[in-house]
């Protein structure tokens, strides 16, 4: 079965929320999941396995500190043709920059020729209260969409 990789991009927590409770979601469709939050080297994760990007954009459409340093690994465009990935973003639409940072992260994968699954998903928290609530709605769909993905060995 393949592994879930919830990368997690946060300030204040808000999205390693969601990301706990994707988790737990995916845990319950049998499929195995990992969150991380911290970010030191491509080598720790393999490249065979899913992963799912969960960021907040922080500031003028900035990334959360914690996920620069995954940012900055994939500047380097490393050959990222065998990974498969989704994306949730997190923000607010009263900002120009409506979550950039999930967008930058998914513009960094495609030039890394990963896979992305799926359109990605960009919660507005002016008009969701509970971000989890969506995204957790989305990850359903997801899931079904990319079960042949998600299940393979």
């Amino acid at each position: 079965m393949t592994k879930i990789n919830i990368m997690v991009g946060t300030m204040l927590g808000g999205s390693e929320y969601v990301a706990d409770c994707l988790a737990d979601d995916l845990k319950l469709a049998n499929l195995d999941s990992t969150v991380h939050s911290e970010f030191n080297d491509l080598a720790d994760y393999d490249l065979n396995d899913i992963w799912l990007i969960c960021t907040s954009t922080h500031g003028a459409g900035d990334l959360p500190d914690n996920i620069e340093p995954l940012a900055e690994l994939l500047r380097q465009q490393p050959d990222l043709s065998s990974l498969h990935y989704g994306v949730i973003g997190i923000g607010d639409t009263s900002y120009d920059t409506f979550n950039q940072a999930a967008k930058t992260l998914d513009q960094l994968l495609q030039q890394c020729q990963a896979n992305r699954l799926g359109e990605p998903l960009y919660i507005d928290v002016q008009a969701n209260d509970l971000p989890e609530e969506p995204a957790q709605q989305w990850l359903k769909s997801w899931i079904e969409q990319n079960s042949d993905k998600l299940n393979c060995g």
